[in-house]
């Protein structure tokens, strides 16, 4: 048996947010990739769900209906997962369309922000930079205006751009009022999903992961990530364990721009089946 016929990838955006390939191409890279499932976690939206899980009874593959909500908690923007959401949940959908709005006013504001530090990028740039009209429910994310700066060559690759212009704390980066990750965790289980937050390294504030458990109690906490380490990853194992949190992992896969892997290639950070039906259970309650 492929070692990876029991694994999963719970990490995964498309074209529907700030990735580069369909979810169609998820779904089969995940298949020959040797993956159980995978589940797609478009940033603020589920508009390519719908065609991952019809990808998924074509390859013969577990496709998990995911989202990752913007939030904002201790002066940082925080990430929460949702597994196994209702997809066609209206009150779900309203309250996401309303994230993606505050989206777009923060993507404006860093365009303004570039503009004024002299940089010639537009809005237009981005949305051509896409190559096809932007969907319905679809959102732009920082990755598709760094793609732009790399273009013009303001920046060398994707991760020098944001180092350089939009990474927090760097002087193109903008923050809107965002909802807190007990919002989000709430919505999700309100939609029938179980909640977890992404990423715990990329805040460097063990004590706010700490904090926003407490406040938000979540069914999972990211523990496996690509931009963990494996210190990283004993730590948050720890973690979880003491808030009695499922143990998640993926490996944020937003597909290659300039030739580089944007966080990590898809199957590349892989939890066990068992995960699933822990998330299954938790969103059943």
């Amino acid at each position: 048996m492929n070692q990876n016929e029991r694994r999963c990838d719970l990490h995964t955006h498309s074209q529907a947010s700030d990735g580069m390939q369909s979810p169609t191409d998820n779904v089969k890279l995940a298949k020959q990739r040797g993956l159980a499932a995978v589940a797609l976690t478009d940033h603020d939206t589920v508009s390519g769900v719908a065609e991952a899980k019809r990808a998924g009874q074509e390859y013969d593959l577990e496709v998990v209906a995911g989202v990752e909500i913007s939030t904002r908690a201790g002066g940082k923007d925080i990430h929460v997962l949702g597994y196994y959401v209702d997809t066609d949940d209206e009150q779900f959908l309203q309250r996401l369309r309303g994230l993606r709005e505050a989206r777009e006013e923060r993507n404006h504001l860093i365009i303004g922000k570039l503009q004024e530090l002299g940089l010639d990028i537009s809005w237009q740039e981005v949305l051509d930079g896409l190559g096809r009209p932007l969907e319905p429910d679809e959102s732009i994310g920082r990755p598709h205006m760094a793609d732009v700066l790399v273009k013009k060559g303001y920046a060398a690759d994707m991760r020098d751009a944001f180092d350089r212009y939009l990474a927090e704390g760097k002087p193109g980066f903008v923050s809107v009022p965002r909802v807190t990750p007990k919002d989000a965790c709430n919505w999700i289980r309100a939609a029938g999903g179980a909640a977890v937050i992404a990423h715990p390294g990329l805040y460097q504030d063990d004590e706010l992961v700490r904090q926003i458990i407490k406040d938000s109690l979540p069914d999972g906490l990211e523990v496996y990530h690509s931009d963990h380490g494996p210190e990283d990853e004993l730590r948050y194992a720890e973690m979880a364990r003491e808030y009695s949190l499922i143990e998640t992992g993926g490996s944020d896969y937003h597909g290659e721009r300039q030739g580089i892997v944007f966080h990590g290639d898809l199957g590349s950070k892989t939890v066990t089946v068992d995960v699933l039906e822990r998330l299954q259970a938790a969103a059943k309650k």
